[in-house]
């Protein structure tokens, strides 16, 4: 056993050796297996990056092969700028000369010449427009003109308008001529009566079966009309049954004046009148101007108007509202001071109206220059329906004299060279030689006529004076 041990032993070297080579030899292998896949993967990269390298020699010569191009045309496009700088300065420099040498020729500075030529063209365009607006206005005039008289005939064929005239005096008839006794009642008392009450003077003449009743109000004369009337129809008349009769009669006559001026605003679908002013328009119902009924002016006013703004396109009812109430100043009595006119614009401001209404009621004599179209048209307005044939009456040898009489005060003033009388005397026209009379001296003549008007002259109304002076430029074209 222990020989056995011992050759154990001898042989565990050997052994050990032997195991050890073998042991060696398997790690070899096993090493030699890993190498060689990862040396084959180093070359796959390795050959990459090499291609990668060889790529970017490439286009970093390419990149330093374009910076060489672009140097160059930087270059030349230096030379060029150098170039037109070059003709730049050389063609200030002709450009210098060439000034010097134009002002030298012409005698001015640049500024002067430049400012020169402004001139020239300013006053080319300004004598172009003249002539444009000259025809322009031309041609406007024309127009406007020939539309005027279209609308006026038109209103004026339109319109039929009975003829009414009135006095200053009422006739009332009786029974017969005894009545004429009882009227005058004793010792007079029943006339002196009447006229204290009524305000009306009674005219008992040689007329046979009449009295004549005279008073400047015709309300106040219809009123007292009707008081008469009723009196003689009844036969009984003394100072308590004159009284009575006449407070009767005004209510009658006031209830007559309101339903009048109901009537006319009605005509005219005016249903939002101040009450004031429906009883001042039926007053007009007694009055005349030139013998020709105010009240019914003014409806005829109203349906002109109408006529007017139909053609014209206007608004129909603020027409005709101004043109109806266009002379309500002439109800009211000497009480008011002022113009018709502005009296009842007053009163139309007062009780409501509108200022375009008022406007039109002021300026329809040109007391006050007019600024609305509805304005002119009232004016028109008037102006056809008081000068119709029929509608006014005056003596004629009145009214040729106080024309004449006009003519002749400013035909006898200096420098006069033409004298109209116009718009049946209500406008001067006086035309003077403008190498006589200047602006200023126009001025003064025509305050001096008008001064002199006022002082000689009796007339109703205003009458306007306009003093004309024309210039003339000639010229020949050769």
């Amino acid at each position: 056993m222990a020989e056995l041990i011992d050759g154990v032993n001898e042989f565990l070297p050997a052994l050990s050796l032997i195991v050890v080579l073998v042991v060696a030899g398997l790690v070899w292998r096993r090493a030699s297996a890993r190498t060689g896949p990862v040396d084959s993967h180093a070359a796959v990269v390795r050959g990459d990056l090499d291609r990668r390298e060889q790529r970017l020699a490439d286009r970093e010569e390419r990149l330093e092969a374009e910076a060489g191009r672009l140097d160059d045309r930087a270059s030349e496009l230096s030379s060029r700028q150098a170039d037109l700088d070059g003709r730049a300065g050389a063609l200030a420099a002709r450009d210098a000369d060439l000034d010097a040498e134009l002002q030298r020729v012409a005698g001015m500075s640049a500024d002067e010449a430049r400012a020169e030529l402004v001139a020239g063209i300013k006053h080319d365009a300004k004598l172009a427009a003249a002539h444009r607006v000259r025809e322009i206005e031309r041609e406007a005039q024309e127009e406007g003109e020939a539309k005027a008289r279209r609308i006026l005939t038109t209103a004026i064929q339109r319109l039929a308008a009975p003829q009414t005239t009135e006095s200053v005096v009422s006739t009332v008839p009786l029974p017969s001529d005894d009545m004429k006794g009882r009227v005058i009642g004793r010792e007079g008392r029943n006339v002196r009566t009447f006229e204290q009450i009524t305000g009306v003077n009674v005219i008992i003449d040689d007329t046979p079966e009449a009295v004549v009743l005279s008073c400047f109000d015709p309300v106040r004369r219809e009123v007292g009309r009707l008081t008469m009337v009723e009196l003689v129809a009844d036969g009984r008349i003394h100072p308590n049954r004159i009284e009575e009769v006449h407070e009767r009669c005004a209510r009658e006559v006031e209830a007559l004046c309101v339903r009048a001026g109901e009537d006319a605003a009605t005509e005219f679908e005016i249903t939002d009148l101040h009450p004031e002013l429906v009883r001042t328009l039926g007053l007009l119902r007694f009055r005349t101007s030139y013998g020709q009924n105010v009240l019914a002016h003014l409806v005829e006013s109203g349906h002109l108007a109408g006529l007017m703004a139909d053609e014209l396109g206007l608004d129909r009812a603020l027409c005709t509202r101004a043109a109806l109430l266009h002379d309500l100043g002439k109800a009211l009595t000497h009480e008011s001071e002022g113009s018709h006119a502005l009296v009842g614009a007053e009163l139309a401001r007062r009780h409501g109206e509108s200022e375009e209404v008022a406007h039109a009621i002021e300026a329809h004599h040109d007391e006050v220059q007019p600024r609305t179209v509805e304005a002119v048209l009232t004016q028109a307005a008037d102006a056809i329906s008081g000068s119709r044939p029929g509608a006014r009456r005056e003596a004629l040898e009145s009214y040729v004299k106080r024309v004449r009489a006009l003519e002749a005060i400013a035909a006898a003033k200096p420098g006069v060279e033409k004298v109209f009388a116009m718009q049946a005397g209500r406008e001067l026209r006086v035309m003077v030689q403008p190498t006589e009379v200047d602006d200023i001296q126009a001025q003064v003549l025509a305050r001096d006529i008008a001064k002199q008007v006022e002082e000689e002259l009796s007339y109703p109304g205003q009458i306007r004076v306009t003093v004309v002076r024309e210039s003339r430029a000639t010229e020949v074209a050769k």
